[in-house]
């Protein structure tokens, strides 16, 4: 499924972004915070693939889009601009749009900045405050057993003389983290996609954006179709933080993947192609 995927640039007033589509149907993007994606597909995005036409899009700084000028162009409220001038000059009037993890803090934000500009959102793996990491099961707290190998691993990847060869080992034990089971990051190696973390993102949103981050008091006023889903044993997001956004956004409608940690689209592949489906 989607083995490759379509790549293409769009030159708007905030400079050019490159973007991958996929699928057929209603348009709908996919982004992420800090990850860069290529030909190769997300494979949390493949999923939607199937029902709707996804613009996987590398915001700035990632891939071959724009870089920022300066760092506040990196913050979530200037990425949801950056998405607006995509989305004009693509000539889409509407679009739904799916976040996972951070992708999915983006998709809480964009529907409180400019919900005449969605037909939907999805959000998955993820929290509307900076509590998330101050939680035990999470392996950003400081209390969390992987927390200093997590800084670790983090700070290696930022370093531009870490090799490849150790950057795949450190990706993968970065990733392990996040499975219910090895047997399923294995699978997923096997499947073409794409993600690899840009440091420069990364490194805004831990140390400058996640410092002030707490949208819960005005979830109450997005009024757009809304789909949570979350991993029980979610790794990154507890998924006490993805019950929290279901009851602060009352219509919206949240799924718990019950054998998932935080990658439930190859976790439990077929249960989220019906979540997906249960979306349009």
């Amino acid at each position: 499924m989607n083995d490759m995927w379509e790549q293409g640039f769009i030159e708007t007033e905030r400079g050019i972004f490159e973007y991958f589509t996929a699928g057929q149907g209603e348009p709908l993007a996919v982004a992420h915070l800090y990850m860069a994606f290529d030909k190769r597909g997300s494979l949390s995005a493949n999923p939607f693939a199937k029902h709707y036409k996804v613009y996987l899009i590398n915001t700035r700084g990632a891939g071959h889009s724009v870089n920022a000028e300066n760092e506040n162009q990196l913050s979530m409220k200037e990425i949801i601009k950056d998405l607006e001038v995509i989305r004009t000059a693509l000539n889409i009037k509407k679009w739904a749009f799916a976040g996972h993890s951070t992708g999915g803090m983006l998709a809480l934000q964009y529907a409180l900045e400019a919900p005449s500009s969605l037909t939907k959102i999805t959000a998955g793996c993820t929290a509307a405050s900076k509590e998330y990491a101050e939680h035990k099961s999470c392996i950003y707290c400081s209390e969390n057993k992987h927390f200093s190998r997590m800084i670790e691993i983090m700070e290696l990847l930022n370093n531009p003389d870490t090799v490849q060869e150790e950057r795949q080992k450190l990706g993968y034990e970065w990733a392990l983290m996040s499975y219910y089971s090895e047997d399923k990051l294995i699978e997923a190696k096997k499947r073409p996609n794409s993600g690899h973390t840009v440091g420069k993102n990364l490194d805004y949103f831990r140390k400058v954006e996640v410092k002030n981050y707490d949208i819960r008091s005005q979830l109450k006023n997005i009024k757009l179709p809304t789909y949570i889903y979350a991993g029980r044993y979610d790794a990154q997001c507890p998924v006490e933080f993805g019950i929290e956004i279901a009851e602060l956004i009352t219509h919206s409608n949240l799924t718990i993947f019950e054998k998932s940690n935080h990658n439930p689209f190859i976790e439990e592949e077929e249960k989220f192609s019906e979540f997906v489906e249960m979306t349009l």
